[in-house]
């Protein structure tokens, strides 16, 4: 559900660029507030994980389209809505500047489209409701499932509603909505069903790395943090670097809904903030469509899904620890 710079015009990207932006200061504030160490190597893992998942994308039988992990409600339920948050623009950062996946005009809409419905609505209306009562299997299964459809609706609802302010006349309204929707719901449910799986091995492996879940001193995990952890880490390896081969061809929900409507997905854009944006982009994307330049080896994606994982660990650890340093600097207390 990555919109590229031609959906949305600049007033509304910038809008959606102050939006996101003012929610990441908050979380900023939250996390530092938080300062919780063991957070960071789940944050890197975890990211990189979503960035790897969502390079496997899954066939909508008898669509023609494909989905993919959106990853907000895994994030926050594993993090919490603020360092969830801060994880997903870590991932969606280096899809857009090191992959040219989504404009980046476009960002503050994909941020806001794919991380904070997930992360905020899907923690705390859905996982924090749902888990009040102590996690079993069952409520993580339906929490991962009812909050992976209903903040994923919301997501595609916000695409429609931005291209709509744009004035993008291709994509009328109502016939739009009518498409992106029904869509999004069968890739939603099936992002909850892997969500869960996530979230069971979790639960089962380590139960108190689930966010807001009161700790039980006599339910015991199979596994202690570092193998868990380590268990994550070559998931996301595997799934970036070989599973990642087998993703399906079909366009994904946005650009099926495009198809459909407008009988494209690749819309022009014209103006100096568009080209400024498209400058930008070629100059950083070394890895465009998760490939060589000029070349479509398989070597290529494999190449792409581990260098990607690996930088998002990069970003959000350092980042996490810039955090850290700056607060040290400043003089804030917890």
């Amino acid at each position: 559900m990555h919109m590229a710079d031609a959906l949305v015009v600049p007033a509304v990207a910038g809008t959606m660029y102050v939006l996101s932006t003012t929610v990441a200061g908050l979380s900023v504030k939250k996390v530092r507030e938080e300062n919780d160490p063991k957070k960071i190597p789940v944050m890197g893992v975890m990211g990189a994980f979503v960035f790897a998942t969502q390079m496997l994308n899954f066939t909508i039988p008898g669509t023609g389209s494909s989905g993919h992990l959106c990853g907000g409600m895994m994030l926050s339920a594993l993090l919490g809505p603020y360092a969830g948050f801060l994880t997903m623009i870590g991932v969606l950062l280096v899809q857009c500047l090191l992959f040219a996946d989504g404009g980046l005009l476009a960002l503050g809409c994909n941020i806001w489209n794919m991380a904070f419905y997930g992360c905020f609505v899907g923690a705390l209306l859905i996982w924090r409701p749902i888990m009040k009562k102590g996690a079993t299997r069952g409520r993580i299964i339906a929490a991962s499932i009812i909050g992976c459809v209903l903040t994923l609706q919301m997501g595609a609802f916000s695409v429609t509603i931005e291209t709509f302010l744009s004035g993008v006349t291709e994509l009328p309204f109502t016939v739009f909505l009518a498409t992106m929707q029904p869509i999004h719901l069968a890739i939603g449910f099936v992002e909850g069903l892997i969500t869960a799986a996530v979230l069971v091995f979790v639960h089962e492996a380590r139960p108190e790395l689930l966010w807001g879940i009161s700790n039980d001193e006599t339910v015991k995990g199979r596994l202690s943090f570092g193998p868990t952890i380590a268990v994550l880490a070559v998931a996301a390896a595997i799934c970036g670097g070989v599973v990642s081969l087998f993703a399906s061809s079909f366009p994904d929900g946005l650009e099926w809904s495009m198809e459909k409507v407008a009988g494209t997905a690749e819309l022009e854009a014209v103006g100096g903030a568009y080209d400024a944006a498209a400058k930008v982009q070629e100059a950083t994307s070394i890895l465009p469509d998760y490939a060589f330049k000029g070349s479509e080896s398989a070597i290529g994606t494999s190449f792409s899904g581990i260098v990607g994982a690996l930088v998002v660990v990069l970003i959000t650890v350092g980042a996490c620890y810039a955090f850290k340093f700056f607060k040290k600097k400043t003089g804030t207390s917890n």
